[in-house]
């Protein structure tokens, strides 16, 4: 480990085992009072980067010189009274659709292996405005356009809690990077889940904002009417601070009784009497059941919610997808001209994008219409709806099926079930940990709020997490 910099007063009593998986709120404290170097703790991420992502395949590009190098800049101003604000010096990964100047941004595909933007994506320029260390890029499904993060060209992304199981995705490395100590924070993409499925199994905390609330320009798109970018962290009160950081406001308008703070008591929370609960692994329904009493036990109201349009809007989430990622590819050039250098599973998408008419596409979005009304009803007598973020937990990796109350079914299908609504209505949607299967495995907790009440959300969020241990668990590396 290299000299500590003379004007840091000693370290506070942290184990070395505990530094990597302190909380970017706790590293902010620890740095602004000069008891801990950004230099040395970007020393320790990139030294468990170097252990454990041959195991993991978390980063697909480590930043290494250039972390430690803005880390020290960070050190020197913090020294001279600088300060600018709570990321500053903290170590964030990026999920690898999001450019970076000068640095490669592959989308996890071949066709992309050597592309290396000229600009940040908006988001990364306000992280760097805040003085947040870029570390590296992390590991995703080819284009975003997959659940599990097992891909052809990079191989699997591994759940650190059992790395034959597959961490999620498509932001699968981001979540994994945390889980697993080797960044502060991390940022991915959510067009269908894609930030709060790994979270989920990875047993971190993953929010997506509103609509538009941050900015997805410089983001290689999927689905540009469902796409949304947002943080993975330890903490609710850590994705709070990073939301701040990266949000854009455009657009946005807080909803009417919208608050900086919800109180214990009066939380009203929405029940649902159908398609959330249903089809669930009973770890998973345990697990929420348990949630429920636990914000039952912090004053919360449960009222029950009836979102009778769900099952079909579940199902016009497909000819959306797959009509606007086909556009987009075609419009770059990249299919069919490129098809051969597509993984089979994406090439297949891309085709049958092909095939989605103006009128299935139109007779979707009516259809999304109608299910975002009846959603947005709910804010009359319900502050967010509680669910299973996934209704199972990480499967095997290469598995392709699972059966849940008899019925079998798709892994991607039952991994995005649950997720899609929220990207479907624009509203902001956080995954918590709130429990383990028997085998050891994360189960999330996921609130749903209303679009532009992003503070109420997560004041609920961070209710919850404080009245349970979860936040502290961590995965067993060796």
């Amino acid at each position: 480990m290299a000299r500590r910099t003379a004007n840091l007063r000693p370290m506070p009593p942290v184990s070395g085992a505990d530094l990597p998986f302190l909380s970017v709120a706790e590293q902010a404290r620890l740095f602004r009072a000069k008891k801990l170097s950004p230099a040395e703790l970007v020393r320790v991420y990139l030294e468990r980067i170097e252990r454990l992502n041959p195991k993991l395949n978390v980063f697909l590009t480590v930043m290494g010189e250039t972390a430690l190098r803005e880390a020290r800049l960070a050190e020197r101003e913090i020294a001279r009274g600088e300060w600018r604000g709570p990321l500053h010096g903290v170590a964030v990964a990026l999920k690898d659709n999001i450019w970076t100047r000068g640095v490669r941004t592959t989308a996890g595909s071949k066709i992309l292996a050597d592309f290396v933007p000229k600009v940040d994506a908006m988001l990364v320029t306000r992280l760097r405005e805040v003085g947040a260390v870029i570390l590296g890029k992390t590991h995703l499904h080819e284009f975003a356009y997959g659940v599990t993060s097992n891909n052809a060209h990079y191989g699997p992304a591994r759940n650190p809690y059992e790395t034959d199981r597959v961490p999620g995705g498509s932001s699968g490395g981001s979540a994994i990077a945390v889980a697993a100590g080797l960044c502060a924070a991390a940022v991915g993409t959510d067009t269908g889940g894609s930030i709060r499925i790994p979270a989920a199994l990875c047993g971190v905390v993953g929010f997506k904002p509103s609509f538009g609330a941050v900015s997805v320009e410089g983001i290689v798109p999927l689905c540009l009417s469902l796409d949304h970018a947002g943080p993975i962290t330890r903490t609710v009160e850590d994705a709070a601070l990073l939301f701040e950081a990266m949000r854009s406001g455009k657009g946005l308008k807080m909803r009417k009784g919208g608050s900086k703070s919800l109180p214990a008591r009066g939380a009203r929370v929405g029940w649902p009497i159908d398609y959330f609960l249903e089809r669930v692994a009973p770890d998973v329904r345990s697990a929420v059941d348990t949630a429920r009493r636990v914000l039952e036990g912090c004053g919360a109201r449960f009222v029950p919610v009836k979102l009778s349009r769900l099952e079909a809007a579940n199902r016009a989430t497909l000819p959306v997808a797959l009509a606007e990622a086909y556009q987009y590819h075609r419009a770059m050039g990249y299919f069919p001209q490129r098809a051969a250098e597509y993984s089979d599973e994406v090439r297949r998408r891309f085709e049958m994008g092909a095939a989605v008419t103006a009128g299935d596409y139109l007779d979707a979005k009516e259809v999304f219409r109608a299910a975002t009304e009846e959603f947005e009803r709910c804010a009359a007598t319900v502050d967010a709806i509680m669910a299973p973020t996934t209704p199972i937990a990480a499967p095997a990796i290469g598995q392709d099926r699972v059966a849940i109350d008899g019925v079998e079914e798709d892994v991607r299908g039952t991994l995005l079930r649950f997720c899609r609504p929220a990207n479907m209505w624009g509203a902001p949607a956080i995954s918590i940990p709130c429990g383990a299967t028997a085998e050891g495995l994360p189960i999330g907790l996921q609130l749903i709020g209303f679009r532009g009440d992003e503070a109420r959300l997560l004041a609920l969020a961070r209710m919850y997490e404080q009245a349970t241990e979860w936040r502290a668990r961590r995965p067993k590396l060796a």
